[in-house]
């Protein structure tokens, strides 16, 4: 969404879909893993709104919806492109909003070639790399070399933008064959309903109604949303899953409107707090890229490789300046740099999967994991614990004492007997942590709302909050390095590190984090206010505000029946408070509203400003305004354009740059798949990041892999959390919830045996697992071009400690991921399954091999596979001739 919109966050509120008339829930269960947000779709279909579920499994959210869509786990980019192909195809977008408020009309560089002209790949495809090379994918007349900036990569780009990235030529007709429109049309046109049927599963006529039922309910009058989680994320090509709903709601004129939007359901109360306020190894607050070693040799570099010529980001330097005077007060002046040299710098890829093979490798001495179970929640948990087992130290903060924190002590290798705890040299601190309710604190949830909670009872024992904990380190390191004067141990001294006598006090931090000015420590009111001249400091720039006024604005408790709908003083919610993002759109370009039924925000051209039922996301400036020649940052984003965090304020159909995969969304199958890419010859996401360990991440043939007939798909549910760590030593839950279980529909489980109730063992390359058999009808087999696909769906909340005990799911599937987010792919892999309880002990592939090797094995394999067998890890495929995945 950040690419498309200009902020990565839900563009609306859970509150607003009551406004709906139409509502597509995909890569979610809504009604079981987000009950309490599922109110509003209830509210909406209470007032007519028409639901859609997609999913490869019938739910609860299937059975109060209108529609319910079997899937192929995995497909959805060739469902979704089969809607855009119907919406452009019958000319049912809302043309005013494509034209005035898309990038629709922008002229593509004469270098760019599409998927179409190379069987799945875009034109800069480097095979030697792995890697495109982006540059063609500009607009005609804008020099790629001059727009490259360093925020459009997570590696950096080490050249300034100079040039705007703005289309500087552009044809309103959408008549040009290279305008962005007519290239959408051609990209999309191979996902006819057929070709969708094919691909997923799905009936063409109830592609259809879909479609239909969508472009019905959006235009002038009315709005529809999408609702999404992480079966969309969690995919190779994730991050274009969501890139081909935001195209369609684009389409629709769906963005910045009451009862429209996109909402990013979170699967954990504060996930969206953990990327503002980053846990992620390469942003630092308020996503503000972390500083590239490569690259950025000073500040003054730094905010220039960073900044925009055009749109918000020409505000960077206020943002970047502020932080530091947030974490290093008055030792920050401009002479030093604003101690710009204290922060530490990429050298590479630093995520998770890179971290757990480096760790492996011997590369690392010690790991924090603070309230994660990463050898259950995440991919190929053998691999996890051979990493853990390399370590010098661990230390392990949670309620219980979980699968991570006893890696050492029980495990399936060490139950098998082929590892002895005596033999691993990792030691183990585990640190008890207290509840939420146990802490002062905040949750920013699924739509960006600031939700304070309060202490409620005092913590057992030895039990502490995670901001206890961090703060006591830093003071006894602070206390450990007093007096020192060699110039390495200045950044801890000079960090500003007073939150309070004793326990940490969090509100402390909250003011901190929404900024203050450096003369008389008085709050801020906003980001508006930052300066780049020292005189001001703030933690998190997009949290500016929360604690405007010195009040605790996420504890606000009023509610909406006292205010308007919008209930602007409940909680807070980043940007400056608004609700909703990009609400221009919600006006017409003369600053009007679309319908009187669907208003929101508007132009009040008697008092000269934007006004309505929420904080503008827009500048005041009046719907004529439009720049100078020689304007710069904002003050190039003209009065009817919405998108303002982008750099020409306009909804991106096409991403010029900014993405590792495409500019367009294109159909890839699954790193493993049960099928050939029925679309391309290109069989996965040509830039998928890989780890190529053969003995500790063995990967399956990528499709028609014999051994591996059948397609799995993992899910939550209600009665447990994630890795199970807040759940599964819960008697009351654990008796909801007491045993791991796969669902397979009565045709498998006539086809192999599985009886209900009965045992069942599921296989991969790298663990083999069991677990309770559920035959039922919520699981359908598929039937793809004459072929009947047969899919599995598991809950991964399980592993071998806690009340209730069972094999994780997320030990069978590999680490690949997405190469733009790195995220892993947990949604959809090739298994094996059989009656019948595993072998004695859990097998693992770091113990040996699980499955015979096919008589193929060697290289004519690694060339169909696409990998190279002397490569390391993250390497990608050659290229997609001659049968490359």
């Amino acid at each position: 969404m950040g690419t498309s919109f200009g902020r990565g966050g839900a563009t609306t509120f859970q509150q607003d879909l009551q406004n709906s008339d139409c509502i597509v829930i995909e890569g979610s269960n809504m009604a079981e893993c987000h009950p309490v947000g599922f109110r509003w779709v209830m509210k909406a279909k209470e007032r007519g709104a028409t639901i859609i579920h997609v999913d490869p499994r019938f739910s609860r959210t299937s059975a109060v919806a209108d529609i319910y869509v079997p899937i192929r786990a995995g497909s959805d980019i060739a469902f979704l492109g089969g809607i855009i192909h119907y919406i452009l195809e019958n000319e049912r977008y809302f043309k005013e909003y494509v034209v005035n408020y898309t990038n629709a009309s922008a002229i593509l560089s004469e270098k760019f070639e599409d998927t179409e002209d190379h069987d799945g790949l875009f034109s800069g495809w480097q095979p030697d790399k792995g890697a495109y090379e982006v540059s063609n994918w500009m607009y005609e007349g804008v020099d790629p070399e001059a727009a490259a900036g360093q925020r459009e990569s997570t590696e950096g780009s080490g050249k300034q933008q100079k040039q705007p990235i703005q289309a500087r030529k552009t044809d309103p007709t959408l008549q040009d064959p290279r305008c962005v429109f007519q290239v959408l049309k051609r990209h999309f046109s191979r996902y006819t309903p057929e070709m969708v049927e094919k691909t997923c599963g799905i009936p063409a006529r109830l592609l259809t109604k879909v479609a239909e039922a969508l472009c019905r309910n959006s235009g002038r009058e009315r709005t529809s949303a999408f609702c999404y989680a992480v079966g969309w994320t969690q995919h190779t090509a994730g991050v274009q899953f969501i890139r081909t709903a935001c195209i369609i709601q684009l389409l629709l004129g769906n963005i910045g409107r009451p009862g429209g939007g996109i909402m990013a359901l979170r699967g954990h109360a504060s996930i969206q707090g953990s990327t503002d306020i980053p846990t992620l190894y390469n942003l630092l607050p308020g996503y503000l890229p972390m500083p590239r070693a490569a690259h950025d040799r000073d500040f003054e570099t730094y905010n220039e490789l960073n900044e925009s010529p055009s749109g918000w980001w020409g505000e960077f330097r206020k943002y970047s300046v502020s932080l530091m005077k947030a974490w290093f007060g008055d030792a920050a002046k401009p002479v030093n740099d604003y101690c710009f040299a204290y922060l530490p710098q990429l050298t590479g890829d630093h995520s998770h999967m890179n971290t757990v093979a480096d760790m492996a490798d011997g590369k690392l001495k010690g790991y924090f994991v603070m309230g994660e179970n990463p050898t259950v929640g995440t991919v190929n948990g053998a691999l996890h614990r051979e990493g853990l087992r390399a370590l010098d130290w661990l230390v392990a903060r949670d309620f219980q004492v979980t699968e991570t924190a006893e890696f050492w002590r029980v495990a399936p290798e060490i139950e098998r007997g082929e590892v002895r705890p005596e033999e691993i040299g990792t030691e183990v601190f585990f640190f008890p942590a207290a509840a939420h309710t146990e802490k002062d604190g905040s949750f920013t949830n699924t739509q960006r709302l600031l939700q304070w909670h309060h202490t409620a009872v005092a913590s057992p024992g030895d039990c502490r909050s995670e901001l206890d904990f961090v703060y006591e380190l830093g003071l006894r390191l602070r206390r450990l390095y007093a007096g020192s004067t060699d110039p390495k141990d200045r950044p801890l001294l000079d960090l500003t590190w007073n939150y309070g006598e004793g326990a940490a006090d969090a509100e402390a931090v909250l003011k901190e984090i929404n900024g203050y000015t450096m003369a008389d420590r008085t709050p801020v009111d906003g980001f508006t206010s930052l300066k780049d001249d020292g005189s001001t400091a703030c933690g998190c720039w997009i949290y500016s505000g929360a604690y405007k006024d010195g009040i605790n604005q996420p504890a606000r408790r009023k509610p909406y029946w006292e205010q308007n709908w919008v209930a602007p003083e409940w909680a807070w919610s980043w940007p400056h408070n608004r609700r909703m993002l990009y609400n221009r759109a919600s006006a017409d370009p003369d600053g009007k509203p679309w319908s009187e039924r669907k208003a929101y925000v508007w132009w009040d051209e008697e008092k000269q400003k934007w006004t309505g039922h929420d904080d503008p996301d827009f500048v005041q400036k009046p719907p004529s305004y439009r720049p100078a020649p020689d304007a710069r940052g904002k003050d190039t984003i003209a009065g009817n354009e919405p998108f303002l965090l982008q750099s020409d304020g306009r909804g991106w159909l096409y991403v010029p740059s900014g993405l590792k995969d495409g500019p367009l969304p294109t159909h890839y199958e699954p790193e493993e798949s049960v099928i050939q890419n029925p679309l391309y010859g290109q069989q996965c996401n040509p830039a998928r990041m890989e780890w190529v360990r053969p003995r500790d991440n063995p990967y399956h043939q990528p499709y028609n892999d014999p051994r591996f007939p059948y397609a799995l798909t993992t899910y939550r549910v209600t009665e447990h959390h994630t890795a199970g760590g807040m759940s599964r030593w819960l008697p009351w839950l654990s008796e909801l919830q007491p045993e791991a279980f796969c669902e397979v529909s009565p045709e498998l489980a006539a086809e192999i045996g599985l009886t209900n109730g009965g045992w069942a063992t599921i296989r991969s390359a790298r663990a083999e697992i069991e677990a309770r058999v559920l035959v039922t009808y919520r699981v359908r087999p598929l039937k793809l071009n004459g072929r009947i696909i047969h899919q599995i769906g598991m809950p991964y909340h399980w592993g071998s400690a806690g009340l209730v005990r069972g094999d994780s799911a997320n030990e069978l599937f590999p680490f690949v991921a997405d190469p733009n987010v790195s995220i892993m792919e947990t949604k959809a892999i090739s298994v094996a399954i059989e009656p019948g309880r595993r072998s004695r002990g859990r097998r693992v592939a770091t113990s040996g091999p699980l499955v015979r090797e096919l008589p193929e094995r060697g290289e004519e394999r690694d060339r169909v596979a696409g990998r190279r067998p002397d490569a390391g890890h993250e390497q990608k495929l050659d290229q997609v001739k001659e049968g490359h995945n």
